[in-house]
């Protein structure tokens, strides 16, 4: 498939706008029958190649011979695109696929370049991409009596009129102004009410000096937006910045007025920290008619509240966006008109005995999805089945979104974070687990707390810097347990009902000894939230210790099925292999010892584990690797420095102490 500028491919299928099809930059004639035409498209389109069931599925309803029409329809398509030597439409068994080798597909190339980030993009590569929407996609071809295939398409035609607004948007952003207004206009038809697309307009407006047009523009705005029960409060406030602005004199050495970009952390207000969502209600598959109230919204409302319990998110209420998608509003649509970071849609089916729910999660100013699953489960009991797979969700969910807000945040110049970039680039540096970088972290959480002091998460952090200071041993251990205690004291203060500010005092607690305390504290964070999977793996960590065992690797295990590419990785398989140790399965607390060890962030206690744990197993040279690899940077590293850190009740403290005489052949 071509998806780069270069020499003409002998084959073109275009999807947006009027389907068509070219040869040679000849338009062939093409099959009279929708079917023809919306089966070619969609196996154009199609990731992996479909079954001859999911394609009857898709286009016929309970017909008579639904594979021998088939079958016709794909006589049609090889005629359409097929050349002398060169089959492009294959079948294999029950799979049919196309051959897409020296063809150019104008919507593949668009989702290609879009996922691939539009950032870096050249303005004229923006502009050759853009140029190929020539319509909405497959303009007109919707099919009578095929449900499932007009569903597709709806989804289809959002998608990529997400596409051509995100850039529309870039290009806005990063031309002057004579070229700017043109991508605005386009941009404003496709996403009417866009907030940003009127801020940027009116902006653009004043420093034109075209006062009247832009009250014209503003008064029609605000009674569109007021006639769809939107606050239009924000647009009289960028047109008020927009003539103040105005009034001052350009700067002499200023040649050419450009848009600034939109601040990637900006939320619903100003004032917002919180990275912000919409979750859309699910669509269940396979049904002619959505039902409300149906397992689908259901499934949507308790993401929903699952995530709004997280208390890191801004998180749209259930009657907002059900009253959007009432309207047909889908969740790109939606994402726009809501002024959120990020929007969540998906669908669920349930077939036989399966339940199958598809869920993506997209960053709504790029239009790039950051994160999709397909989730197939038994479904004995549905809405059991709905709260486990809604679990996972919700923390992939959150832990997709901190990584990107991590991310963000680090290429920012550090004079520009605000509280919630501060705290997140404290994040970034705290969860490399290296001294310096604690040092740093510890230095970006204080921003934070100083930036807004009812932070809870960022007094969380800074807590976790004090209680890494204890546990590594890089500065004295009792004053740095009441630092550790007294942040996650003031974490609790600024917000009881945050898990994060728990999950810090529990680590707290239990570095001072308590350890019973630190479990109920450990509790109540997962109480307080279900898919906290870091508030998980701590219960493993403090119960390999001291506490119920089996109850240690339970919980490992639900964290790392919750969240299982974590920062926290190393611990949730360093627990396991503790727990294993304390209830004698050697062997086995072996391999979790070097799975641990072998995480990219793993320190010296978590390569001790692997080490004594081999020793236990009767694998004293592999063990004593790990341990020589420890004394390259900690020389006189032994096992008392190791239990120092993790506390063992007596009787796991002398197996670990029975491991270091192995290991040095006593």
């Amino acid at each position: 498939m071509k998806t780069q500028p270069g020499p003409s491919p002998s084959l073109e299928i275009r999807l947006l706008g009027p389907f068509a099809v070219a040869r040679d930059g000849k338009a062939l004639p093409l099959p009279a029958s929708r079917k023809v035409r919306g089966l070619l498209a969609y196996l154009s389109l199609a990731a992996h190649a479909p079954t001859r069931s999911q394609l009857c599925e898709l286009l016929w309803d309970v017909p008579n011979d639904p594979r021998g029409e088939l079958r016709w329809c794909l006589s049609k398509i090889r005629a359409l695109i097929d050349e002398p030597g060169r089959k492009r439409v294959i079948t294999n068994d029950d799979l049919v696929r196309i051959d897409l080798a020296e063809c150019q597909i104008d919507a593949a190339e668009i989702a290609h370049v879009m996922q691939g980030g539009i950032g870096a993009l050249s303005t004229e590569r923006l502009k050759a991409v853009s140029a190929l929407f020539a319509g909405d996609f497959l303009q007109g071809l919707e099919i009578g009596r095929s449900p499932s295939f007009n569903a597709w398409i709806t989804a289809q035609r959002r998608r990529f009129r997400a596409f051509h607004a995100a850039l529309l948007e870039h290009l806005a952003e990063t031309a002057p102004d004579e070229d700017a207004l043109e991508h605005l206009e386009q941009w404003l038809a496709l996403s009417p009410f866009d907030q940003r697309v009127h801020e940027l307009l009116l902006a653009a407006l004043a420093r034109r000096g075209a006062m009247r047009e832009g009250q014209e523009h503003l008064d029609a705005a605000i009674r569109s937006f007021e006639s769809e029960g939107l606050d239009p409060a924000p647009l009289r406030n960028a047109w008020q910045r927009g003539r103040d602005k105005a009034r001052v004199p350009a700067h002499p050495l200023s040649s050419v007025a450009t848009i600034a970009p939109a601040d990637a952390s900006r939320t619903v207000s100003a004032e917002a920290r919180r990275a912000s969502i919409a979750v859309m209600p699910f669509h269940e598959a396979g049904l002619a008619m959505p039902v409300r109230g149906g397992p689908a919204d259901a499934f949507a409302h308790d993401i929903i509240t699952r995530l709004a319990k997280l208390r890191t998110l801004f998180v749209i209420a259930q009657g907002t966006v059900f009253t959007l998608h009432e309207r047909n509003i889908g969740p790109e649509e939606a994402g726009r008109t809501l002024n959120v970071d990020y929007t969540v849609g998906g669908s669920l089916r349930r077939q036989d005995k399966r339940l199958t729910v598809s869920v993506e999660l997209t960053e709504t100013r790029t239009a790039r999805v950051v994160w999709a699953e397909v989730f197939t489960q038994s479904q004995d009991d549905t809405f059991l089945v709905l709260d486990e797979i809604g679990n996972r969700i919700v923390a992939s969910i959150a832990n997709e979104i901190e990584t990107i807000e991590r991310n963000r945040a680090i290429l920012r110049p550090p004079n520009s974070l605000d509280a919630w970039g501060a705290h997140h680039r404290g994040l970034w540096h705290m969860y490399r687990f290296t001294r310096a970088d604690n040092e740093e972290a510890q230095r970006l959480f204080k921003t934070a707390v100083r930036l807004d002091p009812t932070f809870a998460r960022a007094y969380a952090g800074l807590s976790f810097t004090h209680f890494q200071n204890a546990f590594q041993s890089w500065a004295q251990r009792e004053s740095e347990t009441d630092k550790a205690l007294e942040f996650a004291g003031q974490s609790i203060m600024a917000d009881d009902r945050d898990p994060t500010a728990h999950w810090a005092m529990g680590r707290a607690l239990w570095l001072r000894g308590s350890h019973a305390q630190s479990l109920v504290e450990l509790k109540t964070a997962v109480d307080l939230s279900p898919n906290f999977a870091v508030g998980h793996y701590t219960l493993a960590f403090v119960n390999s210790h001291g506490g119920d065992p089996n109850l240690a690797i339970d919980a490992a295990d639900y964290s790392r099925h919750l969240s299982p590419f974590d920062p926290f990785l190393f611990g949730m398989f360093g627990a396991r292999s503790m727990a294993l140790v304390r209830l004698g399965r050697f062997d086995e607390a072996a391999e979790w010892g070097v799975k641990a060890a072998a995480r990219p962030n793993a320190f010296h206690h978590i390569q001790a584990i692997a080490g004594y744990a081999l020793a236990l197993a009767g694998r004293r040279d592999d063990g004593r690797a790990y341990i020589d690899r420890i004394h390259k940077s900690l020389p006189g590293y032994g096992v008392e420095d190791f239990l120092k850190a993790m506390q063992f009740e007596p009787a796991g403290a002398a197996l670990y102490r029975k491991a270091a005489k192995q290991l040095e052949g006593k």
